[in-house]
């Protein structure tokens, strides 16, 4: 039986790959890589990462500086905090399925941020 963390990574990529024109790729290592017209936007895992743990790296060009007091935040490189790309960390005492709703919303606005205009359009009209 899969563990919260990998439920909430297969709810996460398949709400990923619902918003247009993404994929799933390796990553470096042991990371998954969602992409948008071959731009990455969200990344999941982490070296060698535990069943019980889930790392997920997305940016956040408007939430990022209200997401940094999360207690399962982590603190990026300076290059990271100056692309406002937010990493989110969650191990075994976390409660990852309570966050799923505030994580979708982050792959969302990750997506939106580096899709090409046209598709992230689509989104904020529509409002999906």
């Amino acid at each position: 039986m899969p563990t919260p963390h990998q439920q909430a990574e297969a709810a996460l990529t398949a709400y990923a790959l619902s918003l247009p024109e993404t994929d799933l790729a390796p990553g470096w290592g042991e990371t998954r890589y969602l992409r948008v017209r071959g731009k990455g936007f969200a990344v999941f895992g982490d070296k060698a990462q535990a069943s019980d743990a889930l790392t997920l790296t997305v940016k956040l060009p408007i939430s990022y500086e209200m997401v940094q007091d999360l207690p399962f935040m982590r603190q990026g490189s300076p290059w990271y905090r100056e692309n406002r790309w937010a990493i989110a960390h969650f191990g075994p005492e976390d409660d990852i399925l309570a966050e799923l709703d505030t994580l979708k919303g982050w792959v969302r606005q990750s997506y939106v941020a580096m899709a090409p205009r046209a598709l992230s359009r689509l989104l904020t009209e529509t409002g999906a």
